[in-house]
């Protein structure tokens, strides 16, 4: 009889373990729950480098979620990165708001962080945010680093 009710336990204790599981796997994908009662409007960025931005990636302002990215395209055009913001519609933004790529501590996930502009025009459905600022890709920073103290030390000593 101990035998069977420590068996019952286990097998319940693991159950509850495995739907746990599922439960944060679920919340960890992101389940396609949207901001603030579902009412979203897009807007688009157009960015020089997205660094490893990703799609259903934050969009903050003042740390706050407000957004998420709905889609990355190249513009064959411009050679730019085209992203697509879906805002929740309780939020409106002045058209000159400024929108960067920012990263969550140092090796952190990127975002798009929004900074609130000045102009009483507000930003509507299919607008384009214009001023952009592109994501700071260490590797870059690093190779500029590298490069400029190699220089350095090429120079002639006087």
């Amino acid at each position: 009889m101990k035998q069977s009710t420590l068996e019952l336990w286990v097998g319940l204790f693991v159950a509850l373990g495995i739907a746990a599981l599922v439960f944060l796997s679920l919340q960890v994908a992101g389940s396609n729950a949207t901001l603030q009662g579902g009412k979203t409007y897009t807007v688009y960025a157009d960015f020089g480098d997205i660094g490893g931005l990703k799609t259903k990636a934050p969009v903050k302002v003042s740390g706050v979620v407000v957004g998420r990215v709905s889609a990355i395209e190249l513009n064959p055009e411009t050679y730019r990165a085209k992203v697509a913001i879906d805002l929740a519609d309780a939020y409106r933004f002045s058209s000159d708001v400024s929108a960067q790529i920012l990263t969550s501590g140092i090796l952190g996930e990127q975002y798009i962080g929004l900074q609130e502009g000045g102009d009483m025009d507000q930003l509507q459905a299919g607008d384009t945010i214009t001023l952009t600022s592109s994501a700071l890709v260490l590797e870059n920073l690093i190779g500029k680093f590298m490069t400029g103290f190699a220089e350095k030390n090429a120079e002639p000593q006087q």
